[in-house]
């Protein structure tokens, strides 16, 4: 590439938003391809001295400010910004395609060759996950580089780091070319504010145009226990191929030995190779058919396990040794011919059948890895790490990477249990129920770096009804929402922790959209924390609500939604918006929703955004640290005399100012794009 490197710290950069958490350091959206040598800071000399003691957070946060809620993790978190370096800490910045947006709290650290970052552990380990970047490659594909994991000053391992599954640009559904133009030319773009090909002259847009998905993240086993207070150094070789190598934080935990099934069809019987160096698939098939007979679990012992398709998976019950020693692996092969379902590519999965063939059920699987090799979004491929319907099914303890979605259900199906799993860095979706899922839940499961909504319900033609999101986190989802609920029926998303939404979304979100069917039943909204969330919106180019409710395809009035116990944190925006898109303000409206027991700790703007026609409760909701007007009602920007088309009410118990008698019911205060005020960090109420 012949761009220089100013132009394309530009790029990276643009857009953003005077005065609103702007980075604290410059160089920081220096990033798109790596280009040149950052000067590394030489080491002190003198005895080592007395470790610190470990900040250990969640999400970034103190865990006594989200205590109950969230998964429960087998590791500690440390955010790499409170530990011992020599380089350099960036952010906070919460604007898109930025480092430090898309870090864990919006700050990481960035290493030089030659530097390091140390953390000292808090509870004994025998192993850690690194959450890092480095730089792509100048035309794309990713580039490899190492990084020297020391303990207690003795080294242990070199990871190979990799950019092959991160850095994706442009407009969906992205591109893996730093230097491809705009891949839809015929949309608007907040950047000219403009539509480019129906723009004399045309726009000139930098490139790389929206970089973004910076993070991948690796595991490590260190060979033996250490205790708490020893030292783990993570060190950018001299001489590394990378520029730069960011740190964001450094999980740890202790794994112990793996599990073994002694009464099982053990897959190395059936010739499954253990090395990863044969596939392993057709021998896991001939597991799988000799267990149904003869009743049995099927066992996959450590090892690594190369499967490069789907294995169908139906009355069956298949457990590893732990997700730290049982890994199956696969590479996205091309297919000769689009499948009928559209996929142009397939790779390692575990599949029920699909619900036109009447589903699979009794499907058992737990305590392995699936690791895939998605490097772009297809919409159209099913390589997701599971999916097709499973009724009467658990899914527990697995660790999923690098596929497409993590798990994607197509119903009509019922009574799915998904349960302490891990899903990261995946092109789209973590988990999605779509269409006609039932009595299905989703409990203790960590989600990080979703490359589209976290977790999501999609009631798309076919309602989901009584389904249960309950005790997850969700941190870091780059595009949409952390948990996202489409249509449905009896809907419960209780005592989450979702935390960093990067653009286009919200912590939580109900959307009348997609095609999805009506809301109706009761819908719960419970006991759920979010934290610096409520991203801007690049077509509307305004600031959503950490609870975003949105109405585009029809009025949503027909359910009892209850927001009950949330507390919305440092929203970047707004804690709550209620929104119709404007094509529809005057068709569709927004009603029957109940706010109580709220807590708001700190919003850019407001409480409450309403830019529809509707109504609300609000009980106990109390507030502080508001940076605009309590409530910014436009309500559907008809500007009546009368007053907004949407009604506040207030139900009594309201604290902090933010819900004065002069705003009721229905005072019309808007201000389209309110000044943004960053709040101070939360803290304990």
């Amino acid at each position: 590439m012949s761009r220089k490197i100013a132009a394309v710290a530009a790029a990276v950069r643009r857009p953003r938003r005077a005065g609103l958490y702007a980075s604290t350091v410059a160089s920081v959206t220096a990033v798109a391809v790596g280009f040149g040598v950052l000067a590394g800071a030489p080491a002190l000399a003198g005895p080592r001295p007395v470790a610190p003691a470990p900040v250990v957070t969640r999400a970034a946060l103190d865990p006594a400010l989200v205590q109950g809620r969230g998964a429960k993790v087998a590791f500690a978190e440390q955010e790499a910004e409170n530990a011992v370096t020599d380089g350099t800490v960036i952010g906070p910045d919460r604007d898109a395609y930025t480092l430090p947006s898309e870090a864990s709290g919006r700050r990481a650290v960035q290493l030089a060759p030659g530097q390091h970052v140390e953390f000292t552990l808090p509870a004994a380990a025998d192993a850690v996950t690194v959450r890092y970047s480095i730089p792509d490659a100048p035309g794309g594909g990713g580039i490899t580089a190492p990084l020297d994991v020391s303990v207690n000053g003795h080294k242990r391992s070199t990871m190979t780091l990799t950019s092959q599954y991160s850095w994706l640009y442009n407009q969906y559904p992205f591109s893996n070319d730093p230097g491809a133009g705009l891949l839809h030319p015929d949309w608007w773009i907040t950047e000219c504010g403009c539509v480019p090909a129906a723009t004399t002259p045309a726009p000139v847009v930098d490139k790389p145009f929206r970089p973004s998905h910076f993070y991948d993240e690796q595991r490590l086993l260190l060979g033996r226990t250490y205790r708490a207070g020893d030292t783990v150094r993570l060190t950018v070789p001299a001489g590394s191929r990378a520029a730069w190598t960011v740190i964001d934080l450094l999980d740890s935990e202790r794994v112990g030995l793996p599990h073994v099934e002694l009464l099982a069809a053990n897959v190395l019987a059936f010739g499954a190779d253990p090395t990863g160096r044969r596939d392993a698939a057709g021998a896991i098939e001939k597991a799988i058919a000799f267990a149904r007979r003869a009743h049995l679990k099927v066992y996959i012992p450590p090892g690594t396990y190369r499967v490069d398709r789907h294995i169908l998976v139906d009355d069956v019950t298949i457990t590893g040794a732990g997700n730290w020693y049982t890994k199956i692996k696969g590479r996205e092969v091309a297919l000769a011919e689009p499948a009928a379902d559209g996929s142009t590519h397939t790779g390692v999965g575990f599949y029920g059948k699909p619900a036109a063939e009447g589903g699979s059920r009794d499907v058992h699987l737990s305590g392995f890895a699936i690791e895939g090799d998605v490097r772009e979004r297809v919409d159209t491929d099913q390589v997701n790490a599971i999916g097709g319907a499973m009724s009467d099914s658990t899914i527990e303890g697995l660790h999923i990477s690098h596929t497409k979605v993590g798990m994607w259900f197509d119903g009509p199906m019922r009574n799915l249990k998904v349960s302490d799993t891990v899903i990261v860095d995946q092109i789209a979706d973590a988990i999605n129920f779509h269409t006609g899922v039932t009595d299905s839940r989703v409990t203790n499961t960590f989600v990080r770096n979703s490359g589209d909504d976290g977790l999501a319900m999609w009631a798309e033609k076919t309602t989901n009804a009584r389904n249960t999101f309950d005790h997850n986190t969700v941190q870091t989802p780059v595009l949409a929402n952390g948990i996202a609920i489409y249509g449905g029926s009896d809907i419960t998303v209780s005592d989450n922790l979702v935390a960093d939404p990067v653009r286009e979304g919200s912590a939580l979100h109900l959307g009348s959209r997609f095609g999805a069917e009506p809301f109706a039943g009761k819908v719960d909204l419970a006991r759920n924390t979010t934290v610096r969330a409520g991203t801007f919106e690049l077509n509307w180019k305004i600031g959503l609500g950490a609870l975003w409710v949105y109405a585009l395809d029809r009025s949503i009035d027909g359910a009892d939604i209850r927001v009950t116990g949330n507390d919305f944190l440092d929203s970047t925006y707004n804690a709550v918006m209620l929104v119709s898109d404007w094509a529809v303000k005057d068709r569709y409206v927004i009603e029957n929703i109940h706010f109580k027991d709220i807590r708001v700790d700190g919003t850019g703007t407001s409480v409450l955004s309403a830019r529809a026609a509707g109504g609300a409760t609000f009980e106990n909701v109390d507030a502080r640290n508001v940076g605009a007007v309590g409530v910014n009602n436009c309500g559907s920007f008809n500007f009546p005399s009368t007053g907004s088309e949407f009604g506040v009410t207030d139900l009594g118990g309201n604290d902090g100012g933010w819900l004065a008698p002069w705003l009721l019911p229905n005072t019309l205060t808007c201000d389209d794009r309110p000044e943004v005020v960053p709040p101070p960090a939360p803290s304990g109420w």
